[in-house]
């Protein structure tokens, strides 16, 4: 199955989430069976049984920190304004602008750093399975991490079962 971010919806996706930012501008996830050529960014995912889909906000403060972590699903990310470099502990660590789209899959280990001059915010949607409903999914590597603070809010904007 392919999961995908575009501007618009496709006939035939088998789950869509579309989110209208400030700007004007449509988001839309979507799982579909074939890719599609106008979108932004593509993954092939594998998804089955009772799975969710949710779409939240992460907004970090000037130099806020998301210390190593993981996720139990696959995801999407847009970012909406200022910077962020993504850190997957392989030596190719690359910094997303507003307006970039980036995907992160399940349990891949990243290190997220904020822009220093400027607040930093992305939406997401994560493909979760269904035990992860309502529950905070960021998973620290060095877990001693858990007691550091945390300057980025994640704010659920919606959560629902996958049409599948």
């Amino acid at each position: 199955m392919i999961f995908a971010l575009s501007t618009s919806a496709h006939d035939g996706a088998r789950h869509g989430i579309e989110q209208k930012l400030e700007d004007g501008t449509q988001l839309v996830w979507e799982l579909l069976d074939e890719p599609a050529a106008d979108a932004l960014i593509a993954e092939e995912v594998a998804v089955g049984g009772a799975w969710i889909a949710r779409l939240d906000r992460v907004d970090f403060p000037p130099g806020g920190i998301a210390y190593r972590h993981v996720h139990p699903g696959p995801g999407i990310r847009y970012l909406l304004h200022g910077e962020l470099t993504i850190d997957r502990g392989d030596g190719d660590a690359h910094t997303q602008r507003g307006g970039q789209a980036w995907f992160e899959g399940a349990d891949d280990p990243v290190l997220a750093t904020a822009s220093n001059t400027e607040d930093t915010a992305f939406v997401r949607v994560l493909l979760l399975p269904a035990e992860w409903s309502g529950k905070r999914t960021i998973r620290y590597v060095d877990p001693a991490d858990e007691d550091k603070p945390r300057l980025q809010r994640a704010t659920v904007l919606s959560e629902e079962p996958l049409a599948l």
